[in-house]
């Protein structure tokens, strides 16, 4: 019988308890004897059953299939069950918590409801204009293999855990419901593609996204779900969805860009809120004053690069494309 290599390891795992009065987090050293064969999941799992049976954590396949063992791993969301603990140790340590931008209902157990929520948001299913056919509606082969990347989400909320935005914007649909939104945007059988876009480009849409690539960073299963947002803004774009103040910001970015070769940040903020949206104006003026005050204001005028006309001539094949 082959041997392996045992050590001892700190895991420090975020604890919280609804039951006591005040349930604050709190954190939890362990020191665990493992082998170097460990994921992150064993350990816990040896913590749970051999060390502290109060240990509250959420597994199930342990194949990285099912999504349930989601969590932050040293700040960052992981699939515990696919994630070697030789891999994360820092110093012989490391640090475990539930996904973030959901509440807890104790330990490393996360409350869902609001992921499903959002994934509820987008209709994530097939919305034909006439009845189902009577045989099977043959779709044609690129289109589903395009559609593969997107439908390989085992909904572990890894993504949604670490976004950026959800950290400051609750009504952010986040990349998990984005992603799937653009499984049925994409998708030949469905009828309302522009019916979905129109949902999307609506406040907590596709325009709030940062593009900070942390879902991309985390998706254990390349879903890329930035990648796809992207799209959907692009699609919403040619289809002329120009209303909402995410179209205006990457339109004027974009003509600001193409008639000087450089960006006018007031001009900007200007073509963006409104010249005539006195209300929204009125808003940034505490923050125009800051801006002015640290010496960080942008220059009301700019001037234009030197051979600018090449630039131009960027934007006129791209345009052609």
């Amino acid at each position: 019988m082959v041997q392996t290599a045992k050590e001892i390891v700190q895991i420090t795992i975020r604890r919280q308890d609804p039951e006591v009065d005040n349930n604050k987090p709190y954190y939890q050293d362990y020191n665990v004897e493992v082998e170097d064969w460990f994921t992150v999941l064993d350990a816990l799992i040896k913590i749970r059953e051999q060390m502290d049976g109060t240990l509250s954590l959420r597994c199930a396949c342990r194949a990285s299939i099912c999504g349930s063992c989601a969590m932050r791993v040293n700040g960052q969301a992981k699939l515990v069950c696919k994630t070697k603990l030789t891999s994360v140790l820092k110093d012989n340590k490391v640090t475990v918590e539930p996904v973030g931008n959901m509440p807890v209902i104790t330990d490393l157990t996360a409350d869902f409801k609001p992921f499903w929520d959002k994934m509820h948001a987008v209709d994530p299913y097939l919305k034909p204009e006439e009845e189902a056919p009577e045989a099977e509606y043959i779709a044609p082969n690129e289109d589903m293999v395009h559609l593969v990347g997107v439908m390989n989400c085992i909904m572990c909320g890894a993504c949604v855990s670490d976004c950026t935005v959800l950290e400051v914007k609750d009504n952010f649909l986040g990349p998990a419901a984005l992603a799937k939104a653009y499984r049925f945007v994409a998708d030949p059988r469905d009828d309302t593609e522009t019916e979905r876009l129109e949902n999307l480009v609506e406040d907590g849409g596709i325009w709030d996204c940062t593009r900070c690539m942390q879902c991309v960073e985390v998706c254990p299963k390349d879903v890329d779900p930035m990648d796809r947002i992207m799209a959907m803004r692009a699609n919403s774009l040619k289809k002329k969805m120009n209303k909402g103040y995410g179209a205006r910001h990457a339109n004027a970015f974009t003509s600001l860009i193409k008639s000087s070769g450089i960006l006018n940040e007031t001009l900007l903020i200007l073509k963006t809120k409104g010249f005539f949206n006195i209300i929204e104006l009125i808003k940034l003026l505490p923050l125009a004053i800051a801006a002015q005050l640290a010496g960080k204001r942008p220059p009301f005028l700019s001037h234009s690069i030197k051979n600018k006309d090449k630039l131009k001539n960027i934007f006129k094949k791209l345009e052609k494309k």
